[in-house]
């Protein structure tokens, strides 16, 4: 199927992103082959009317939200008694922790929050203590232990909140909702609410379902309506979940510099610091908002306890062959995947060896991740039919349709395409809060 079509005509148009999506799921049911998520704009093409442009291989150098501030000398903070809500990632491009940074600057840093894994990033486990910061021994209050967002107690004594840590751009990513709860926390106590913006790692241009369900909203998802792959910045999240949830927070984003919506991270500048202790690289990334979908199933590896989490699954009742033929057979674009056995460490199937798959990724622009978690639930449910218990995977799939669709045994391509209209209106109510080209 080719569709002919440009955007060269110097009177800004409609943008033909709606309708190539259509055609081509059109196109793609009629002959069975992968049904592809949203693009809107990447390195391959700038959908902008008069300003359309190519772009190959950009080498960026991207100033975060917190090197624009530390430009700045920290001038919108002055004078405020701060909370700041961070961890590991809080770094600028040169490798210096954000609360050094301010203290540096003369700003009062009053207490610290931290999101799951812990102010390191180390701790794997929930109910995570309070505690004090080792280098300035500020003290720490833990935003996943006995609380889930800031408590009056926790926010007496601070006149601003600022949110400073790295996503990875998956809804069931849990900083998130520590985001959101810290802004309704921020809004509930009538102080201003900074959000210091950092690259979506995943590009801001792809954005794959399945939807949020209405009344499926929790830690791991924290907005109905919300598509596993958003593709968005915490800033940009910040402003609809601000808007749309009615948050009411006064809310500051510091905007990055020089980060395009095409951008992966490692055309940015920004150096990788592992986000959490499992996810160790941007090919984990990639392949997480499809491997990790059907992860709250009890039988189910990830990879946790092994050298590549996220980057390949396993359980006792897979075989490795069968199962990355089949796979490979159905042609899912931009991944390769090949037989492979282990033995985690820790988490499912601690101690015993099991077969699975390994991901291999060949082009990650093809990619189209949450497609690849739908055929491999489907490819469970067709090759190993009841290993599978589908109720806990509802909370991360997020659909209880889709599940439904997956457990009667339905082509992962159509369940794909039932939900590409729902795709395409979050695509259309996002506009409003993107910050970036």
């Amino acid at each position: 199927m080719i569709l002919l079509a440009n955007s060269v005509h110097p009177d800004a148009r409609p943008s033909l992103v709606p309708l190539r999506a259509k055609v081509a799921t059109i196109a793609a049911a009629s002959v069975g082959i992968a049904v592809r998520g949203v693009t809107l704009t990447g390195y391959n093409e700038t959908l902008s009317g008069a300003g359309a442009r190519r772009e190959v291989g950009r080498n960026g150098s991207t100033k975060t939200g917190l090197d624009v501030l530390v430009e700045q000398k920290f001038a919108p903070l002055a004078g405020k008694r701060v909370g700041l809500i961070t961890n590991q990632t809080g770094l600028d491009r040169t490798g210096r922790r954000n609360v050094n940074l301010m203290k540096q600057a003369g700003i009062t840093v009053t207490a610290l929050f931290s999101p799951e894994h812990g102010i390191a990033g180390r701790e794997d486990r929930p109910g995570i203590q309070d505690t004090n910061d080792p280098a300035t021994d500020i003290p720490v209050f833990s935003l996943y232990g006995n609380a889930l967002r800031p408590t009056p107690e926790m926010l007496k004594g601070i006149d601003a909140l600022v949110f400073d840590i790295q996503d990875v751009g998956v809804r069931f990513y849990t900083y998130e909702t520590t985001m959101a709860y810290a802004m309704e926390a921020a809004a509930q106590a009538g102080i201003p609410y900074y959000v210091l913006d950092r690259p979506n790692p995943i590009t801001g241009t792809r954005v794959e379902g399945p939807l949020l369900d209405a009344g499926a909203t929790s830690f791991v998802g924290y907005w109905a309506g919300m598509p596993v792959r958003h593709g968005m910045t915490m800033g940009e999240l910040a402003k609809l979940f601000n808007a749309e949830n009615k948050i009411g927070a006064a809310l500051t984003v510091v905007a990055m510099e020089d980060w395009h919506r095409g951008d992966w991270l490692d055309a940015t500048g920004v150096p990788w610091v592992n986000p959490s202790p499992n996810m160790r690289s941007l090919n984990a990334a990639m392949l997480y908002p499809g491997l990790c979908l059907m992860e709250f199933a009890k039988n189910y590896s990830v990879g946790r306890g092994t050298d590549a989490p996220f980057e390949q699954i396993g359980a006792d009742f897979m075989g490795g062959r069968e199962l990355s033929a089949y796979l490979n057979q159905r042609q899912i674009p931009g991944v390769r995947a090949y037989a492979t056995s282990f033995m985690p460490t820790e988490s499912n199937f601690k101690g015993a060896r099991i077969e699975g798959v390994r991901f291999e990724i060949t082009n990650r622009e093809l990619l189209d991740a949450t497609r690849l978690g739908l055929e491999i639930a489907g490819a469970i449910q067709k090759l190993y039919p009841g290993k599978i218990d589908w109720t806990p995977a509802k909370r991360l799939m997020g659909s209880a349709d889709v599940v439904k669709r997956l457990e009667a045994g339905e082509d992962p391509r159509a369940i794909q395409q039932s939900f590409q209209d729902a795709v395409a209106g979050f695509v259309k109510l996002r506009e409003q809060y993107l910050l970036y080209r």
